[in-house]
């Protein structure tokens, strides 16, 4: 089956965090609530269970449920893309195979980490899982986590395989992104929450935002506004959302950061995210709260009624079952 040439995502994707109750366990009820508040406010599609929604400590078992919600909570509204798969290749054509069979409407594969593979290791990996199922797939490219870029001419390469359709660039390389576009029918979606107005206005398609959990409108503007030709009006939202994004992007690493607006703005029940990760600390707390006070006029959001809770968020939890790959 070929996807090329027609967009099976649509444009603004919001890269989902995983609410977790206090002890660290996923808190399903506040999943839901999420789910479906950022799809209300506009959101075409939800990536679940990537690097925002921690994957690297999820099990697989809550990953699969996390498809089996989405599909239940967005009933047709939203597409569901499953994310992060594995630096283990056997491992991750396991996930998206089981995702497929639970209805996952695409995949996003990200470049094996911490294993540094050769490009010829990172196209057979990206290879061998999009021939493991008839979903449409996205690469994504983030060498800042990955510790490995997707170089220009393994795209070209990758894009010749009937199912993989899209890039989600977190490289922040414009000019290339220019090129590869030029050169493929690839579709780029923005990892960068930063550079959606910029990548959007060379071609991309769309995002795959981080602060779109907060705030999915003002995205929904700006693609409805690029799709019309209203730089104008596309650029009046980028500059009201550019404290947003740097509350949320700047201080912490963006789950952090989200869950703890989030919860300060009582969208869920608590801030909690899994160890390694921690809450931020005071100074952290105090630079993201901060930032926020220059954060106004933004459509569905209102942070005079913000209520920061550092003691909740503080620390990190040790879930009950780990999420190890084996």
């Amino acid at each position: 089956m070929s996807f090329h040439n027609s967009n099976p995502f649509g444009q603004v994707l919001v890269a989902l965090v995983t609410p977790f109750d206090a002890d660290g366990e996923v808190d399903w009820p506040a999943v839901e609530k999420l789910m479906d508040d950022v799809i209300t406010a506009g959101a075409d599609g939800l990536v679940i269970t990537g690097t925002t929604g921690e994957t690297s400590t999820l099990t697989d078992p809550e990953k699969l449920k996390l498809v089996e919600v989405g599909k239940s909570v967005s009933a047709g509204r939203a597409k569901i893309i499953t994310g992060g798969g594995s630096n283990e290749t056997a491992h991750a054509i396991d996930l998206y195979k089981k995702s497929e069979k639970l209805g996952a409407d695409g995949i996003m594969i990200v470049t094996p980490y911490y294993n540094k593979p050769t490009q010829a290791g990172v196209l057979t990996h990206f290879r061998l899982i999009a021939d493991a199922t008839d979903l449409p797939v996205i690469l994504y490219d983030i060498p800042g986590r990955a510790g490995i870029e997707i170089k220009y001419e393994t795209f070209l390469r990758a894009a010749k395989h009937p199912n993989i359709v899209a890039v989600k660039d977190a490289k922040g390389n414009l000019a290339e992104a220019s090129r590869v576009m030029n050169e493929t029918d690839l579709m780029y979606f923005s990892g960068d929450d930063a550079n959606t107005l910029p990548l959007m206005s060379i071609g991309a398609a769309g995002l795959i935002g981080v602060t779109a959990n907060i705030a999915a409108t003002p995205y929904r503007i700006i693609v409805d506004a690029v799709n019309r030709g209203d730089l104008a009006a596309a650029t009046e939202q980028h500059k009201l959302l550019e404290p947003l994004v740097r509350a949320t992007m700047n201080h912490v690493p963006g789950t952090v950061a989200t869950k703890y607006i989030l919860h300060g703005l009582g969208r869920i029940n608590s801030p909690r995210v899994r160890l390694p990760l921690v809450g931020p600390e005071d100074h952290e707390a105090a630079l993201i709260e901060d930032t926020l006070s220059k954060v106004h006029g933004i459509a569905g959001v209102d942070f005079a009624e913000f209520r920061p809770d550092r003691n909740a968020a503080a620390g990190g939890a040790l879930p009950k079952i780990h999420g190890t790959t084996r």
